[in-house]
């Protein structure tokens, strides 16, 4: 088997850790060799960050390069913008409709861009879902990332009970059943 390169991108402190932790252990639970990489970006004081998941019969590096993305799972929309380049041709992205200002936004320097998911859906197969919405419904806004894999587990080919095993394995208990439905509304999206 080929190697299958993942990338979630988002800001810091929307759950993109935990995400690529339950992604790697769905994939564990199926046989691949997992290669993860660290959270890298400003990821504490809400800038861009990046994790990388690869998955195959065997994985040598977690790195992704430019054009390499199978899929890429983002929880803001622009940075969506920010990491096309590195969706494959024939590559799927995911992406939260949600808008979270940075800094040039926020003192006025700059406008947010607008017209975003449709300029990327002429360059990629892209799946836009307003997950603040879901996430809220599910019980907590912060589920964004766990209805984001929802939404990616519908489009890999790996049984929904061995996501199931892996959210009861990775999410703290008493958030648990919350996750859950996020997950299932992600995977109805």
């Amino acid at each position: 088997m080929k190697t299958t390169s993942i990338m979630i991108v988002g800001v810091g402190g929307q759950g993109t850790l935990l995400a690529s932790k339950l992604l790697g252990n769905v994939l564990l639970k199926q046989g691949y060799d997992v290669k993860l990489s660290e959270v890298h970006g400003m990821s504490q004081r809400g800038g861009s960050v990046v994790t990388y998941v690869r998955y195959g019969d065997k994985v040598y590096s977690p790195i992704v390069d430019q054009g390499e993305a199978d899929y890429i799972l983002s929880f803001e929309i622009l940075e969506s913008a920010r990491w096309i380049s590195y969706l494959k041709k024939g590559g799927k992205l995911i992406t939260n409709t949600q808008k979270t200002w940075p800094m040039p936004v926020i003192t006025g320097a700059m406008a947010y861009p607008e017209g975003i998911v449709e300029k990327l859906s002429q360059m990629a197969d892209v799946r836009a879902v307003d997950a603040l919405k879901l996430a809220t419904e599910a019980g907590s806004p912060k589920a964004v990332n766990v209805v984001l894999i929802g939404v990616l587990s519908k489009i890999m080919d790996i049984p929904e009970a061995v996501w199931l095993q892996a959210i009861d394995e990775t999410v703290p208990p008493k958030f648990l059943e919350l996750n859950k439905r996020a997950f299932a509304l992600g995977r109805d999206a």
